[in-house]
């Protein structure tokens, strides 16, 4: 028996330590670093076949059945089924930057996955994460500067130049044969809602688009006014009225209901012919009270608790000659109140003819098949907003017209924000990678790795353009660097005529604000994954 005890002795140090070592795993947080890695890598090559003018297009299917092509990287993520936590991280990115800057959405993500697959290089020479992470945000700020060196301030009374800015935004989506009317479209648009001097950012929600289907693409048109995407409610109501003075109401012109839980009980039909009197009596006043101020428009905020107008005062209202239109959504109210210059109303005792608004005419106008919308000319301050009637002629281009059209918009409003310019087709990115590389001589130990290794990650830019257009990547990307070490920094992929030529002269050009915001948002992405070394499941 006495041999059982050291037996008994190495097992318990055994078991300790592999307890130890348990504690100690250092294959841990590389793994974790790694799975992240190839999650996050495996959502961007997802989206870059679709980078660039050539980029495909995907078609996404929901599981109700619904169908969306597109080649807008914020919106394939967005509707892509993603589980794996750091792929969402890209998810959020592609939000991002379709907040901060509107376009770029696939190139954050391209980039970002370029950057992650340097990084494990990196990783996989034994730098510690801190290092490569501080090293990039470091090269990200350096790459900053270069972009501020190369960009060209922009004047934003050169009509021609914004408009090349749209059409090289919408040259890479499925309508760019539709581009002459759009880039314009969406150029006019912003220009009317801002004081090109002083405004530093434009409210996009002041440009109201309605989608109809029926016609083509090139039947959509700009209108200095108001679109209502809502039919007039008929009852023998005009459906055109010249000098029109339009009120907005946020009450009912329907009888009062109970409260929920209460009930009023008729005993007689005497006591029901009064409260049907009484009701009757109701709606007249409120008729004529809005007569009595004037108003021969009326437009209804919707209601959800009871008829926002039941047929009784649409009768009365059709006898006095009052267009009536209902179901205004609720965060429609101030676009209309600002564009018709008339002022919401909450209560029939403050209806008056200051709180009206004026416009030369208002009428209804059929859009194809049993649709119609509301139009409004003539509006008395145009300047604050404006709307856009699209057409389509199947759900699927007018969809996609619509992110291209907000795409475009973007771009202006990049612009407004800040006031400058880049070539496009990939040129920024090379000319960063070729001045990074001679700046990372100046660093000392691994960062100089690191630099060299976040110049080579932006080259992944040009060679998917590249790539997408059929070209020979590694041919089109080595001529483009030896341009670009040559001074050439406006130099870039031409997928047109199949080589490198001068992007400004190819009217290629890009918004400052794009790509520095591409940059900017995907090193930090790319610094708070590397940060990560392991993923804990919370209890609830």
């Amino acid at each position: 028996m006495a041999p059982a005890v050291p037996a008994a002795a190495a097992t318990a140090r055994q078991s300790a330590s592999g307890r130890e070592r348990n504690f100690k795993d250092k294959d841990k947080p590389e793994s974790v670093r790694n799975s992240n890695i190839v999650a996050a890598k495996a959502v961007a090559d997802a989206v870059r076949t679709s980078l660039g003018p050539r980029g495909m297009d995907k078609m996404i299917q929901s599981g109700n059945g619904d169908v969306t092509i597109t080649n807008d990287g914020a919106t394939i993520l967005n509707q892509m089924s993603v589980i794996h936590p750091t792929a969402k991280m890209l998810v959020e990115l592609s939000k991002a930057q379709d907040i901060e800057a509107g376009d770029g959405t696939t190139t954050v993500v391209v980039m970002a996955g370029a950057l992650l697959d340097a990084a494990q290089n990196l990783l996989s020479k034994g730098i510690h994460p801190t290092t490569i992470s501080e090293s990039f945000q470091s090269a990200a700020t350096e790459a900053e500067k270069i972009l501020e060196e190369m960009s060209s301030p922009v004047d934003l009374s050169n009509d021609a130049l914004l408009n090349k800015m749209a059409t090289t935004s919408l040259n890479s989506k499925v309508v760019s044969q539709h581009s002459w009317l759009l880039a314009p479209m969406a150029v006019n648009a912003v220009k009317k809602i801002i004081n090109s001097e002083n405004d530093s950012n434009v409210n996009l929600k002041m440009i109201k688009i309605i989608k109809k289907m029926g016609d083509t693409v090139e039947e959509s048109e700009l209108i200095e006014g108001a679109l209502i995407d809502q039919k007039t409610m008929g009852r023998g109501a005009p459906t055109r009225i010249e000098k029109a003075k339009i009120g907005l109401i946020q009450f009912q012109i329907s009888p009062p209901k109970t409260d929920m839980e209460n009930q009023v009980i008729i005993t007689d039909y005497a006591q029901m012919d009064r409260a049907l009197k009484e009701e009757r009596q109701y709606l007249l006043e409120i008729c004529k009270q809005i007569k009595a101020a004037g108003c021969n428009v009326l437009l209804i905020q919707k209601s959800i608790l009871r008829d926002a107008v039941n047929e009784l005062a649409l009768h009365f209202l059709a006898k006095m000659k009052i267009m009536c239109v209902k179901d205004i959504e609720r965060e429609d109210i101030e676009f209309y109140s600002k564009i018709l210059g008339c002022r919401p109303v909450a209560s029939v005792d403050h209806f008056n003819a200051e709180a009206l608004g004026y416009a030369d005419l208002v009428e209804e106008i059929p859009t194809g098949g049993d649709g119609k919308v509301i139009k409004v000319t003539g509006v008395q301050n145009p300047g604050h907003a404006v709307s856009i009637l699209l057409r389509g002629s199947n759900k699927l281009v007018l969809e996609e017209a619509d992110r291209s059209l907000h795409d475009a918009l973007c771009v202006i409003r990049c612009l407004v924000k800040r006031k400058a310019l880049l070539p496009g087709g990939g040129a920024p990115e090379m000319e960063i990678a070729v001045k990074l590389r001679n700046l990372a001589q100046t660093q000392h130990g691994a960062k100089q790795y690191c630099w060299r290794a976040f110049a080579d990650a932006l080259e992944l830019v040009p060679y998917t353009l590249a790539e997408n257009a059929g070209l020979s990547p590694i041919h089109t990307v080595t001529e483009l660097r030896n341009n670009h070490a040559n001074g050439n920094s406006s130099y870039g992929v031409n997928v047109r005529k199949g080589y490198v030529t001068d992007m400004v002269e190819e009217d290629v050009v890009q918004p400052l604000l794009v790509t520095a915001s591409a940059i900017k948002q995907a090193s930090e992405c790319v610094r708070s994954i590397l940060k990560i070394d392991d993923i804990v499941m919370a209890v609830r």
